[in-house]
């Protein structure tokens, strides 16, 4: 029994890499292959050093010259080899050649599995840091369907000999937390940066498939990217199918609009649509080349301090139910999206909004970090063609619209909006729908949550039959409150 003093607290104890591969090793069933393709055979290397590597390694290979690797693996239709679509060919061509080589009778009790990765470092002129696809399909019990754990990584270290070892590190952990903490995903996230930092590697896309990870909702996992700071944003699709940004958003022409969208309402759809419109009416834009992004911050996430996951699920679901791509954000202020948008593509972007998101962004407080104050900002905001599309806001009591026109900024303020409005970067959205104009969704949440009736109609079709069959946002019927 260990030793314990007075005054020591209790604290999880991390397995070293070397602990972690030899564990993997000493088991007599685990039993797989290795192909690495780009930095190295760095991930195998660490199970070679650990010992008895010979009972847990069938094979370890990489295939640098392009022509080999698709004379083993094919050719992928972009051409391209640092991809998903590679990544998973690799890992079903790979498990295919144990189970063809490695026979069931011979061996009944071994948990087969195969990691792969594929991975661009950083070039020689360090212009780009690189990344890469990293990946495991494996068994937790001998004949069962198989699991995969998929990831993709940025690097932000300048040497490639340092991303190497990094993306070795990472992988020994990626395959130890499939085997021992598959059963709690949320905790194999945060021990894939066991002994690594987060300003060494970026993971910025993950997905979970396979009879152990069933009940697993990757948006869910998307969160706990950004909620433990693995990445500043993460997107998923309206499969819930978690997607890796450079993919949706290289080269295209960017509309976002950010909210809370809890619920989201007709007036949030009449946004969308409106805005959309007149963005593909500006010059260049073709929609061919377009996506919209539905924005939600994660301070937009929390409740009383903490993230309910179960609110966020809800939001989630409802926007992949219109049809929508969601983008989860670590990004308080909207200079921030722009920058973040800015690394993908130089094509145009616009940013919808109601009156008083632009009121919160003309507000100097949310720039006293920056050195240049609000000026920074809006030169980041603002430095390319961007243009801002205002929803109006009707006032409750009196009735009246405030637009770009009637818009009342900070005295302060005063000429840096009019600087803006009067060379075309702001532009209201005119045609919108005065019927709707009374609809907030705080009101329509509280509605809900009182068991209100009426709240249905402000809302699009389909969203109030998902939020009380779910029981969405604390919803409770009539006869439940009565």
């Amino acid at each position: 029994m260990p030793i314990k003093i007075m005054g020591d607290k209790e604290f999880e104890s991390v397995p070293s890499i070397k602990s972690k591969a030899l564990r993997i090793n000493l088991n007599q069933n685990i039993y797989g292959t290795f192909a690495e393709i780009g930095a190295g055979q760095e991930t195998v290397r660490n199970f070679f050093r650990a010992g008895g590597a010979s009972g847990t390694i069938a094979k370890a290979m990489s295939a640098y010259d392009k022509d080999f690797s698709d004379a083993i693996y094919g050719i992928e239709n972009d051409k391209r080899y640092v991809t998903e679509a590679r990544l998973k060919k690799m890992l079903r061509h790979e498990v295919g050649l144990i189970e063809e080589r490695i026979t069931r009778e011979k061996h009944p009790n071994k948990l087969f599995f195969s990691y792969a990765n594929t991975v661009a470092t950083i070039d020689f002129a360090k212009k780009y840091k690189g990344h890469g696809w990293v990946g495991i399909r494996y068994q937790t019990t001998p004949n069962e369907d198989y699991n995969e754990i998929l990831l993709h990584i940025r690097f932000h270290e300048n040497d490639a000999r340092l991303q190497q070892m990094t993306l070795g590190i990472l992988g020994v952990n990626l395959i130890y937390g499939a085997y021992y903490k598959y059963d709690n995903p949320k905790k194999l996230l945060r021990y894939l940066y066991d002994h690594l930092d987060k300003d060494q590697i970026e993971i910025d896309t993950i997905n979970f498939s396979g009879p152990r990870f069933t009940k697993v909702d990757n948006r869910l996992m998307s969160l706990q990217l950004v909620k433990n700071g693995m990445t500043e944003a993460v997107m998923f699709g309206p499969d819930g199918h978690n997607i890796l940004p450079a993919a949706i958003l290289y080269k295209k022409n960017i509309l976002a609009l950010r909210g809370s969208f809890r619920p989201v309402t007709k007036v949030n759809m009449d946004i969308y649509k409106k805005s959309l419109n007149m963005f593909l009416s500006e010059n260049k834009v073709n929609e061919d080349k377009t996506v919209v992004i539905f924005e939600v911050t994660l301070s937009n996430l929390r409740a009383e301090g903490e993230i309910d996951e179960e609110d966020f699920m809800a939001r989630a679901r409802l926007l992949c139910s219109l049809g929508q791509t969601v983008m989860i954000s670590n990004f308080k202020e909207y200079y921030k999206v722009v920058e973040y948008f800015s690394n993908y593509t130089k094509e145009r972007m616009a940013l919808s909004m109601g009156v008083n998101n632009l009121v919160d962004i003309f507000d100097e407080k949310y720039y006293r970090h920056l050195s240049g104050g609000i000026l920074e900002a809006f030169g980041k905001l603002f430095f390319k063609d961007l243009k801002v599309y205002l929803y109006p806001l009707k006032n409750h009591k009196t009735g009246e619209i405030t637009t770009s026109d009637t818009l009342k900024v900070h005295p302060r303020m005063k000429e840096l909006y009019k600087f803006f409005k009067y060379n075309g970067k702001l532009q209201d959205i005119t045609d919108y729908d005065p019927s709707i104009m009374n609809i907030f969704s705080r009101e329509v949440l509280q509605k809900i949550q009182d068991g209100e009736p009426g709240w249905e109609d402000q809302l699009p079709d389909l969203i109030p039959e998902m939020i009380k069959a779910n029981n969405f946002f604390g919803y409770k019927s009539i006869e439940t409150v009565e």
